[in-house]
């Protein structure tokens, strides 16, 4: 029993065809906006491509530029057949070809979804590598004098002031690692020399941050020096000032502001599969339902489409038949194979042809 039956006029043949082939071309735009989003999404990665550490994260927006550049082919073939297929005659010039096509359609919807599945399920493994790359950031922060870690303290500071964050998980991450470098240490201060021999690594560690942690909406100055030490400053309050430094860590931030992106753009991508979702279900009505014409004999006649000529489970059964004859040439192969063949087809078109031919002679 066919699935989804549907009954189709003549006129109804050809306003289908026409409509699919409006949104054949609507779906190649369609395409191009896939591909932006992955070139957008993959420039913003690359962007901040020192803050994070070397791992597969551009698997995503590879995955929407295919699928971009894939939809724009795909739909503008879909868009020549529908049009082609307003004229019953030049469907045959399709008719071998539209099946194929639809099973390529079909598998190319489900890398759609698949893509829109990815930049939601991406957060677990971006997370990891802000966390990995923004530790390495802040530890090198201080070698402005080391080739290919010149531009990572400029870095770090304008990630820090553009999105309000301090530190990988929060300003405390910056007592544990030495953010100053030696040569702007005085060694001749016995202070600075007593803080270097107390650490096991000679480390000069202290409770203080870069000037770019300071929130810009403290009431008083910044204090980024003695951070926690409440006597080094007058009417300080380590634990109630909240204001005096950002509070939200680097990786929290930025993780929130790739999430955004990821969710809006799974959010098109989805909404994308649906529509290539229902385009591809219009072309496949207009194919069974053409096909069905062809055996009628009749352009004129109704016809019906369907999505499947029989059963979810006889069609698979069917189709895996057909598989393991492929290549073999024996009468149970050929009992598998369906019956509306290129020789129908052929043996058709010439009845159509010469019925067409008698009625302009009389």
């Amino acid at each position: 029993m066919a699935v989804l039956r549907l009954k189709f006029t003549k006129n109804e043949r050809d306003k289908l065809a026409q409509v699919l082939w409006i949104l054949n071309w609507i779906s190649v735009l369609t395409g191009i906006l896939l591909f932006s989003l992955g070139l957008f999404l993959k420039v913003e990665i690359n962007k901040r491509g020192e803050l994070m550490a070397e791992r597969d994260i551009q698997y995503v927006p590879n995955m929407l530029i295919a699928v971009g550049l894939i939809a724009c082919a795909i739909n503008f073939l879909g868009g020549k057949i529908c049009y082609d297929c307003v004229d019953t005659n030049k469907f045959l010039r399709w008719k071998l070809i539209m099946l194929p096509y639809i099973i390529c359609t079909f598998f190319f919807t489900f890398c759609v979804l698949v893509g829109a599945l990815m930049c939601y399920s991406m957060r677990g493994e971006l997370e990891e590598s802000l966390n990995l790359g923004l530790t390495e950031a802040i530890r090198f922060y201080k070698d402005t004098d080391t080739p290919g870690r010149c531009f990572l303290k400029r870095t770090v500071d304008m990630l820090q002031m553009e999105f309000h964050c301090c530190g990988n998980n929060g300003y405390k991450d910056w007592f544990q690692i030495q953010w100053i470098s030696n040569r702007y240490l005085d060694m001749s201060q016995k202070e600075v020399v007593d803080r270097l021999r107390s650490n096991v690594e000679g480390k000069y560690l202290m409770s203080g941050v870069p000037f770019s942690c300071c929130n810009l909406n403290s009431p008083r100055p910044c204090i980024q020096q003695h951070v926690t030490n409440n006597s080094a400053h007058f009417n300080y309050e380590h634990q109630t000032e909240a204001l005096n430094l950002w509070m939200r860590g680097c990786r929290e931030a930025l993780l929130e502001y790739y999430t955004h992106i990821m969710q809006s753009i799974g959010l098109t991508v989805l909404l994308t599969w649906l529509f290539e979702l229902s385009v591809l279900t219009g072309v496949r009505y207009l194919q069974t339902s053409l096909e069905n014409v062809l055996r009628q004999g009749d352009l004129n006649s109704e016809s019906d489409g369907w999505l499947l000529e029989n059963s979810f489970m006889e069609t698979a059964r069917t189709n895996l038949n057909i598989i393991k004859c492929l290549g073999k040439d024996n009468d149970s192969c050929a009992s598998a194979m369906p019956p509306w063949s290129y020789e129908n087809t052929s043996a058709v078109f010439a009845r159509m042809t010469s019925q067409n031919l008698a009625i302009n002679l009389l």
